[in-house]
């Protein structure tokens, strides 16, 4: 069994993840406590990927990263490799196929803090960034913990984004759900039962981890 598309799958939803977190943490916190009138606007862009097809995003995505023009011709000028069917185009497409999936349980998590936790420090003379890090991110500890699990399941079950954005290209591309699509292309049933059987646990048991967290952080009446 050939690991390559393993591995490249769990690469990309690793630096998909981790850069979702750094960058949706402000976007959630903004989102949750901004009273400004662009909240709802911003909340439809980021929740978008929801509902939209994954091929309508792809093709908007390929057109971005035409290297004649925009975000593609200066990632060619700066690197010199394309952003489509590169690992760094499925970088670009999944933050932007999985940010809801990231934003919205911090959003979650930091509205249903209140701001009296925050609020009492700004009284003691603490800095925004230093309440935040040392009260407001550890309340929502569990929002993250969601956030990450959930953020790095939908980068490794991402299909139509990948495809078109990235193509099937072994050793570049060519991620688990690809890989699978491919062996039934061509009849090879066998080794897609296997990927799939393994892509079918592994999101059973996220499910089971984010339901269980959830369960734990819920009050109990009675």
């Amino acid at each position: 069994m050939d690991l390559t598309p393993i591995w490249l799958t769990l690469r990309l939803a690793t630096v998909t993840t981790v850069i979702l977190l750094l960058v949706g943490t402000p976007l959630a916190w903004w989102l949750a406590h901004s009273r400004a009138r662009l909240v709802p606007a911003v909340e439809a862009l980021t929740a978008l990927p929801l509902v939209l097809p994954p091929t309508v995003l792809g093709f908007y995505l390929l057109l971005l990263f035409n290297p004649q023009a925009g975000l593609g011709a200066f990632w060619l000028k700066l690197t010199g490799d394309t952003l489509s069917f590169s690992f760094s185009g499925l970088v670009i497409a999944s933050l932007f196929y999985s940010l809801p999936f990231v934003v919205q349980p911090l959003q979650t998590a930091f509205q249903g803090q209140g701001r009296g936790a925050m609020e009492a420090a700004a009284t003691l003379g603490a800095r925004p960034l230093d309440a935040f890090i040392s009260i407001a991110s550890p309340l929502a500890a569990r929002g993250f913990l969601t956030a990450a699990v959930l953020g790095f399941a939908h980068t490794v079950g991402e299909f139509g984004v990948v495809l078109m954005v990235g193509g099937n290209i072994p050793g570049r591309t060519q991620v688990i759900s690809i890989a699978i699509y491919e062996q039934v292309e061509t009849l090879d049933y066998a080794q897609a039962h296997q990927w799939s059987a393994l892509l079918l646990a592994f999101s059973f048991l996220t499910l089971l981890l984010v339901y269980g967290l959830n369960r734990r952080a819920a009050p109990r009446v009675g």
